[in-house]
């Protein structure tokens, strides 16, 4: 998944003749109408920014870093790009919560005397992870929810002197995190939540995106989620962007000078 947040050069653009824009936006709502069409885990989508972080957002799902990297250059070769400076980015993988899962299975081949990252422990976690991928499939490679708004951002786990997350014991964390997913289960209907992981891939440990259609809902599950152990103990926050979906059909209108 690639976040690319944009800055609109505003007096270049309205420097240019009617027809030159109109042109360029015809080129690139004919792109990215096309990327936003959901195709087994491939898909983009665009936001107008609400503040002075940018003025767009593009969120891109692909298969791998490779298509991500021509998502990114195919909107790169745009003439539309000449006007759009990127302020940041941000790179990172769909993650699933696999705590209960992971436990049961470490219990079960310590109990049978199986030695963690041997050949047969290995075998054996690559054959559940086999088939977790296939029944979580839809959550591996979803489509992006067609909700109003979106609320992203990064955070990562404390891991100082005195309050170490990695520190912790699994059953302590897979605790912390159960009780931590009851509050997000609350809101079910109203607010779609995709975690990602960059660690390794980018400046924090994990990314968060909210869809919902009322952006109200964003702060009331983020203001509960302060008071969670998980959250008031371990977590520490990036930089929060709220956007408005906007299709490329009518980028024309957003960008109208």
């Amino acid at each position: 998944m690639l976040h690319q947040m944009m800055r609109f050069r505003w007096p270049a653009w309205r420097a240019l003749a009617p027809e030159t824009r109109s042109s360029i936006l015809e080129e690139a709502a004919g792109v990215l109408t096309a990327m936003e069409q959901p195709s087994d885990g491939r898909q983009s989508g665009v936001y107008s920014l609400v503040g002075h972080k940018g003025d767009l957002l593009l969120v891109h799902f692909r298969r791998s870093f490779e298509e991500l990297n021509q998502a990114e250059l195919s909107l790169a070769r745009l003439r539309l790009s000449d006007y759009l400076e990127a302020t940041t980015s941000y790179l990172s993988i769909i993650e699933l919560g696999l705590y209960e899962s992971t436990s049961s299975v470490y219990a079960d081949l310590a109990a049978k005397g199986v030695q963690p990252h041997s050949e047969e422990w290995n075998r054996e976690i690559e054959a559940v992870l086999a088939r977790h991928r296939q029944a979580m499939a839809p959550r591996l490679w979803p489509e992006i929810p067609k909700s109003k708004y979106i609320s992203f951002y990064p955070m990562d786990r404390r891991r100082g002197e005195s309050v170490n997350w990695y520190r912790e014991s699994m059953p302590d964390r897979q605790r912390m995190m159960k009780d931590h997913g009851l509050i997000g289960r609350r809101y079910a209907g109203e607010v779609r939540q995709i975690i990602t992981g960059s660690i390794g891939f980018d400046d924090w440990e994990w990314g968060v995106d909210l869809f919902a259609d009322d952006p109200l809902v964003f702060k009331k599950l983020i203001y509960e989620m302060r008071f969670d152990e998980v959250s008031a103990v371990y977590a520490l926050f990036g930089t929060f962007y709220l956007g408005i979906r906007t299709p490329a059909s009518a980028l024309a209108g957003l960008l109208k000078p």
